[in-house]
């Protein structure tokens, strides 16, 4: 597994065999929340001992919740299983970042879990829509220079998108602006999946394009 092979690159054993979590499928069942002392009282634990049994209770507490929250998010069933696995890592790698007068443990895990699909987001759309969406800036605040130009960038792919043809632009909006899987976007435009697929992809070279100035509408 990622998590596991991850974890041998940070000499934790290899296996975290106190972790049988899948084999639980306790994702299956959300647990209620735990208190949030308890969590905090296992991440110091991960951060200052690099304690493996407070990693496994952490994740059994927190592993379900995640990825409830991931797939609301519009994350499928393996995308948000993946991305768990990296917030994971990531809470071993950075435990001893988490400050405690600024927000709950829960908070600081839910912020990892959004910024990691924030960052799958950036990856997969050609280019980068709207930089100044909620949804696809991580929260921090930006440098006045950064914002104009965030701003100045924003108003030029809303330009680019009206240039398309209306499909392509209900698409680009449906999938980036609605944060819409592709199954719901085939089921609300009662078109077959693949369908969808395809035509996100069109538009979306089609927009690249479109802000590169290689193509003129």
């Amino acid at each position: 597994m990622f998590l596991e092979n991850s974890l041998e690159t940070t000499s934790l054993s290899a296996r975290l065999s106190c972790i049988n979590y899948k084999q639980e499928k306790t994702y299956k069942v959300l647990k209620p929340a735990a208190k949030d002392q308890e969590l905090t009282i296992l991440l110091n634990l991960i951060a200052t001992k690099k304690d493996k049994t407070a990693f496994s209770s952490l994740f059994k507490l927190v592993g379900p919740r995640i990825k409830g929250y991931l797939m609301k998010l519009g994350s499928n069933d393996i995308v948000a299983e993946d991305l768990l696995q990296e917030v994971m890592l990531s809470v071993w790698r950075k435990a001893e970042t988490f400050d405690r007068n600024k927000a709950a443990v829960s908070t600081w895990l839910f912020t990892i879990a959004r910024n990691k699909r924030i960052d799958m987001l950036r990856k997969e759309i050609r280019p980068q829509l709207d930089p100044n969406d909620p949804m696809l800036t991580p929260n921090q605040e930006e440098a006045a220079d950064n914002v104009y130009g965030s701003k100045q960038e924003s108003i030029k792919i809303t330009d680019a998108i009206k240039m398309l043809p209306d499909e392509q632009s209900k698409l680009i909006k449906m999938t980036y602006y609605e944060d819409k899987s592709h199954s719901i976007i085939a089921k609300e435009l009662k078109m077959p999946l693949g369908t969808v697929k395809s035509r996100i992809r069109l538009a979306s070279s089609r927009l690249k394009k479109l802000l590169e100035g290689t193509i003129h509408d």
